[in-house]
């Protein structure tokens, strides 16, 4: 039996803006590449408070975990998508 690798790669792009009056934001896409081609992008934010000590990892992380879980929905739906197509009947994924 031969097994068939595949790679996706997933590659996640912060940016940050800064307003002094309300805090930072940080928002982040979560760029999904699949052997397909299939490319989907996924986004999350996150803000500071301004009176909160300022530590950029944490709205980088939250950021980025935001979008990784917008890119994971987005993915369950295409999946939906494509087996209803494929199948033509509706489809319900349980968790």
């Amino acid at each position: 039996m031969s097994m068939h690798e595949r790679k996706w790669s997933v590659e996640i792009v912060i940016d940050e803006h800064d307003s002094g009056e309300t805090g930072s934001r940080t928002r982040a896409q979560a760029r999904l590449r699949t052997h397909d081609k299939t490319a989907l992008i996924g986004v999350g934010t996150a803000r500071r408070n301004p009176k909160d000590t300022e530590i950029p990892e944490i709205g980088d992380e939250l950021a980025a975990a935001r979008a990784l879980a917008d890119l994971s929905h987005q993915l369950i739906e295409a999946t939906v998508a494509d087996l209803e197509a494929a199948t033509r009947e509706h489809i319900h994924l349980e968790a």
